[in-house]
């Protein structure tokens, strides 16, 4: 795939984007990944199905002769991998879904009118991105000129790999009617389940990512204290060490 991130060596880790489906938004995190794996992130395409989301990581293991490898799904990329685990149990070695959406999720009235009108609410949505991200990135990063560099560098790279409001709120819509407890009763390789703080992720309630431990068999939960839905990019090597043991102690 033309873009994709492949850089280190090692356990192969396939790093599945969140909905705005940019793997350059992760850049930290796969950075420092690929000092302790092989690292491999791509950017979502369109999609009418998740099988379709889940096909496209057969094509990066493909294109690269890997036959299996280590998936870790970002939030909405935590449900495309779940998806891919239950249906391609021989192409995953272990999963990681790291503050992945309850597999019960359904749009509230807010999320509802995003969906209908995505283009009409992600300015309101935008501006108000900051103020829920703050409290974590204050919590994340204590150092002030460490936090004002990590905000600069972040904005740059959301505002250079712009996202696509209609084709986000479509990926959303891919989940509706889709049974994701029965693709958790499905996953047969080891888990492990991320979160951060439950006071801190204001995107997707740690709570509801926790659900995964206790419905996929044999899956263990880990919380990355003072961190929330971003803890990948703001603690990048704390998130690369926590993934990477997983990834090196299941690779098979």
């Amino acid at each position: 795939m033309q873009g994709a991130f492949d850089s280190g060596s090692g356990t192969a880790v396939v790093v599945v984007p969140g909905v705005q489906g940019r793997w350059e938004w992760m850049r930290p995190a796969l950075d420092a990944l690929s000092r302790r794996c092989r690292t491999i992130s791509y950017s979502l395409g369109t999609a009418s199905t998740l099988d379709d989301l889940s096909d496209e990581i057969d094509r990066v293991l493909d294109e690269r002769g890997i036959e299996s490898a280590v998936l870790c799904g970002v939030s909405f990329g935590g449900i495309v991998a779940l998806r891919h685990a239950a249906r391609r149990p021989s192409r995953t070695s272990a999963l990681v879904l790291v503050s992945a959406p309850s597999p019960r999720w359904r749009p509230n009235d807010r999320q509802a009118k995003y969906l209908a009108n995505p283009w009409l609410s992600t300015p309101a949505f935008v501006a108000s991105s900051p103020l829920r991200m703050w409290p974590e990135i204050v919590s994340a990063i204590p150092s002030p000129w460490e936090r004002t560099r990590f905000t600069v560098t972040h904005g740059l790279r959301i505002v250079t790999h712009p996202i696509v409001p209609a084709t986000m709120a479509a990926r959303i819509q891919l989940m509706h009617g889709q049974d994701l407890c029965a693709d958790c009763n499905k996953v047969s390789v080891p888990t492990l389940v991320v979160t951060g703080d439950e006071s801190l992720d204001r995107v997707v309630p740690a709570g509801d990512t926790r659900e995964y431990a206790r419905l996929i068999s044999g899956a263990r939960h880990v919380t990355m204290d003072r961190t929330g839905h971003i803890g990948l990019v703001t603690q990048p090597d704390r998130f690369a060490e926590v993934v990477t043991d997983f990834a090196n102690a299941n690779d098979h």
